[in-house]
């Protein structure tokens, strides 16, 4: 039982305006937005957060107060046979304290600058809480008498004065020391076409699961059109799991006066921009690290954030745990045992390999929250980058120290990849469904973490892919060489200068699994891009059956920067896009080529490169293997086995020939003149 006797006190320790008026507002889509319940959700604990109106509906005071109670007729009223659950964490966004042996609690309101506040409760392990028709947990009460400023996108609602009280219903559950989440970065769908891809891939993926205790976005749940929330949030309901939700950079109010209203839309929908919650022995805590706008004189103090200078005509964000959050925080965890362990969620990284010199797109005071964790058990999970990397304890790039002052990190932190890829790019695969391959190689996908007790494992899971497929394997030749040159040449010319069609295009890439002798002489490697590996997967290549070797990794992670790392498995799909050729006699134009982001439109063109911005030219999860130079004529095959840090082992396999010359590609139509 989840119950002590005696209540605590609360410790104190101290966010572009998008262009045009058409887009309707949340409440206009709301409109039209039915409510669903799918079959397998009939015995789910819905219910909404109790609040108590004031008798003269004038009430105006210091505090606000109420009870966490145990729903036990689960219609999320405190009814009189009803108890309160003690020991339960309650916070005002600053203050956090424990309910007392009634459940009850009380929490400073109007003094701090909280004239406008959110009140939320963090779930403790062995209990459940109510959630929405959308499976969105139930766990807060924002209070704004005023409501949001006007902005395009509909914030907070005027609440009127402050409630009697507000309760927080809560049923029992079990205490699960075992238990499996999915977690995904950035959906990020700028439109209806690819929220319809976002329901095609991770939604169907997830609804199709069972073995799920709750499911985490980490940030950029839309690509700037919050409009489309209500469908998004619909289409995420058939998951049929809790559903939690870290704001992101794409989330923002863009319009927002100041950073208090820049998540008022996001609020509103999903809940507090960052909380926590228990499942066993897990404390989870979700961050919100952007500023926005940030500004000159808060953000640029120090030089290296020139972004920031004008914040009128060009507002943009800053990647920092702000004041108000590092009090909570430090408030929270001194509420929790040193012993569980800690999992963080947040957009902006802590720290990046891909933007590993970036003062916006990585944290600012990275080190504040390293400090507060100390010799706690800890992993940090973002989004952001739109990459799947893996940062072990010591592990470290030059970039960081540059750009934040850092060192080695000193506990994991994972970029969870993004369920688009590299914002749903790319030709269209066999699912009708942009390839998108991710900026480091990896496919569109999200992880599966297990949790045991205090302790954890994770996997990628490439959409549409089994669990057991981790890697892609591919030749780096001489001959692939020279096409990626001279499509690189010419995709590196000026826009304005380059020619229309490409020199070479995909057909003109003779078949890189033949190596001939001038491959070999020339010098081959195998190039392995293992998803999601970290410094401690190991790699061995066996070639024809013969003693394994040893693949090295391409990057150390011990403080050097960037190397060029080509994966040529990813380069093909990359360079080379036929969706660019798109064309009909609709007379719609937008339907020529293909959209991306803000409705950017691509083509209609002969295929080319989609941006080198987000060609596998380097990554941190890439090993190498040198094929040797004295292979024999004929067939062979490479059998790759990898291992990750958790001891799961994974393997693949490739056939491919040696030949003294390549053989004519195409049909010999002079036999049959």
């Amino acid at each position: 039982m989840f119950r002590i006797k005696k209540l605590a006190v609360g410790i104190s320790l101290g966010t572009a305006l998008l262009a045009g008026t058409s887009i309707p507002t949340l409440a206009q889509t709301r409109q039209s937005h039915e409510r669903w319940n799918p079959p397998h959700q009939s015995d789910t604990y819905r219910a909404e957060v109790e609040t108590i109106a004031s008798k003269n509906g004038k009430l105006t005071r210091k505090f606000v107060k109420g009870t966490v109670f145990e729903d036990r007729n689960r219609n999320g009223k405190l009814d009189r046979r009803e108890q309160g659950i003690s020991g339960v964490m309650v916070s005002n966004g600053k203050d956090v304290v424990l309910t007392d042996n009634k459940g009850q609690y009380t929490l400073p309101a109007k003094t701090g600058g909280l004239k406008n506040f959110t009140v939320f409760v963090t779930k403790p392990a062995g209990f459940e809480l109510p959630v929405d028709q959308d499976n969105i947990p139930q766990f807060y009460y924002h209070h704004m008498p005023q409501g949001s400023p006007q902005m395009q996108f509909d914030g907070l609602p005027a609440t009127g004065p402050q409630p009697k009280a507000i309760n927080f219903p809560m049923v029992r559950g079990a205490y699960k020391k075992h238990f499996k989440i999915a977690v995904s970065g950035d959906p990020q769908p700028y439109s209806n076409n690819e929220v319809g891809y976002v329901r095609d891939s991770l939604a169907n993926e997830l609804a199709m699961r069972d073995d799920l205790e709750i499911v985490l976005i980490e940030g950029d749940i839309m690509g700037d059109d919050l409009g489309l929330y209500p469908r998004f949030k619909r289409i995420m309901s058939a998951v049929g799991k809790p559903v939690y939700f870290v704001p992101g950079n794409h989330d923002l109010n863009f319009d927002a006066p100041t950073d208090e209203n820049s998540l008022d839309t996001f609020k509103r929908e999903w809940g507090p921009s960052y909380y926590s919650f228990d499942i066993g022995d897990v404390h989870f805590v979700t961050l919100d690290n952007m500023r926005y706008p940030c500004t000159p004189d808060i953000d640029n103090a120090d030089g290296k954030h020139d972004f920031c200078n004008d914040p009128q005509t060009a507002p943009t964000y800053n990647g920092i745990i702000d004041a108000a959050q590092m009090e909570w925080l430090a408030n929270d965890l001194a509420l929790v045992p040193e012993d569980k362990l800690l999992v963080f969620s947040m957009h902006v990284p802590l720290v990046s390999y891909v933007d590993m010199t970036s003062t916006k797109h990585q944290t600012d005071n990275a080190q504040w929250l390293y400090d507060l964790v100390g010799n706690r058990p800890a992993v940090a999970l973002s989004g952001h980058t739109h990459t799947l990397e893996n940062f072990l304890p010591g592990e470290y790039y030059e970039g960081w120290q540059e750009s934040l002052g850092l060192g080695p990190t000193p506990f994991p932190h994972i970029i969870t990849g993004a369920t688009s890829g590299s914002w749903w790019s790319g030709d269209i695969d066999e699912f009708n469904l942009p390839m998108s391959i991710q900026k480091l190689g990896a496919p569109r996908g999200y992880l599966i973490f297990e949790f045991h007790g205090n302790s954890y494992s994770n996997r990628f899971k490439a959409a549409a892919k089994s669990e057991q497929e981790q890697m892609s394997v591919d030749f780096l030749s001489p001959t692939f060489l020279g096409w990626y040159q001279t499509m690189k040449d010419w995709a590196s010319m000026p826009s304005a200068s380059r020619p229309e069609t490409p020199p070479v295009n995909i057909n003109d890439l003779a078949d890189t699994s033949i190596l001939t002798a001038d491959d070999l002489a020339g010098g081959t490697q195998l190039m392995i891009n293992v998803w999601n590996g970290s410094r401690d997967s190991r790699v061995w290549v066996e070639i024809d059956g013969k003693s394994a070797v040893q693949a090295q990794r391409t990057q150390s992670g011990n403080g050097e920067g960037k190397a060029v790392s080509l994966d040529p498995f990813a380069l093909k799909k990359q360079m080379y896009v036929f969706r660019y050729a798109a064309k009909s006699e609709s007379g719609n134009e937008r339907t020529q080529g293909f959209e991306q982001f803000r409705g950017s439109h691509y083509g209609t063109a002969d295929p080319q490169p989609i941006s080198r911005s987000n060609w596998t030219e380097s990554s941190n999860h890439i090993w190498a293997i040198d094929i040797p130079a004295d292979l024999e004529n004929g067939i062979h095959t490479v059998k790759i086995t990898t291992q990750d840090q958790f001891g799961k082992t994974y393997t693949s396999h490739k056939t491919f020939e040696v030949m003294e010359e390549r053989p004519a590609p195409y049909f010999r139509t002079e036999l049959f003149e």
